[in-house]
């Protein structure tokens, strides 16, 4: 990955999302880009589509701060010209389409820098791999320990190769298999091995199968991911025009406990 946006926007934890993206750009040797974003305060500013007195004061700041952080990086600067919250979503989700990866705030609840579908439709909008930043917890690694989330859908294909760059150089990296009802049995499915496969792009993976029988889903991979002392999950988003299908992956991402890298 050579080329890397991060949403910033004033918030309290943006300085630690900033954080995240500057390890990663000087890990690839990447351009880091800064994209400053915040949901408008001034109903008269939001009416005429321009900045209030307080988006212009955390633009500033925010700006200092970033430039400050990436002295020596091969960074730029942007910022929105309003904070129209349909505006800034979309406008994130068409700038991420221009890098390797985006970084971007866990958003929704309690956080009112960003509109709270800002994830969902950065993810299914920009075509790019998404790294969320969750609101709480530091962040000391990302991508020493990795657990993927793994079904053999599209999604989960797209995702985990999306995520090579961090796996290429993890400690340990482990698949997490919760099986479908409707999969076919295994005579019938074509003689696929995931774990060859990353094998072969250097990436030495281990498999475990779990059921859900007593918990969902999404709170299986996040109770696995934390037994594993995974800093990072891998997973994909689900298909469809919205998050509504698959309410699992907006209760994961609404209650984060790791930095997740998600793929539409």
């Amino acid at each position: 990955m050579r080329d890397i946006l991060v949403q910033l926007d004033g918030g309290e934890v943006s300085p630690r999302r900033l954080d995240v993206a500057l390890m990663l750009a000087k890990r690839w040797n990447a351009r880091l880009c800064g994209l400053f974003l915040q949901k408008e305060i001034d109903a008269a500013a939001l009416v005429a589509r321009r900045p209030g007195t307080h988006f212009e004061a955390a633009a500033a700041e925010s700006r200092k701060a970033f430039e400050e952080a990436t002295a020596g990086v091969n960074a730029s600067w942007q910022s929105l010209p309003h904070g129209d919250p349909g505006f800034i979503v979309s406008e994130l989700a068409i700038a991420a389409r221009y890098f390797d990866l985006a970084v971007v705030g866990q958003g929704a609840g309690d956080y009112p820098q960003l509109p709270d579908d800002l994830v969902e439709r950065v993810v299914l909008e920009s075509g790019r791999p998404v790294l969320v930043i969750p609101r709480t917890g530091a962040v000391d690694s990302l991508g020493a320990r990795v657990a993927v989330a793994w079904n053999g859908s599209r999604e989960a294909s797209r995702a985990l190769h999306d995520a090579l760059p961090f796996m290429a150089s993890a400690q340990e990296v482990t698949l997490i298999v919760v099986p479908r009802q409707e999969a076919a049995p295994p005579d019938q499915s074509p003689q696929v091995d995931i774990i060859t496969h990353l094998a072969l792009h250097g990436v030495h993976a281990k498999l475990e199968t779990m059921r859900s029988e007593d918990i969902g889903v999404m709170d299986l991979l996040l109770s696995r991911a934390y037994d594993l002392g995974a800093d990072l999950l891998v997973m994909g988003a689900p298909a469809g025009s919205s998050f509504g299908k698959g309410a699992g992956t907006r209760f994961l991402l609404r209650h984060l406990t790791l930095p997740v890298l998600i793929s539409g």
